[in-house]
């Protein structure tokens, strides 16, 4: 088993208020569970207004689905054009990864 996460790091457009941020991020979030069937949530910068951390994971048996469904998301969120994507970083853990 492979659990897989993604965190990217986001600068919004034109966004002057938390409520405006929230209301730019949601259907990010939405979107991203709907279409790959992955757990989403912001998770930095909450406090900020223009900028947004989120979150996405993916549960596998297989490394390269993972791979590849992280590699969608990160597709997805860097070509709306209401964000700016910042970086974008992949981790990886294995069940296996304990066992010796």
């Amino acid at each position: 088993m492979y659990v897989g996460a993604l965190t990217l790091d986001l600068v919004l457009g034109d966004v002057r208020s938390l409520k405006e941020k929230r209301s730019l991020v949601r259907p990010i979030l939405a979107e991203l569970r709907r279409r790959f069937d992955v757990a989403a949530a912001e998770a930095g910068h909450l406090d900020l207004h223009r900028r947004t951390l989120l979150g996405v994971a993916v549960v596998s048996a297989d490394r390269r689905h993972c791979t590849e469904v992280l590699e969608a998301c990160e597709r997805l969120v860097a070509g709306r054009p209401e964000v700016d994507l910042l970086s974008a970083r992949q981790q990886f853990l294995s069940s296996t990864d304990d066992e010796e």
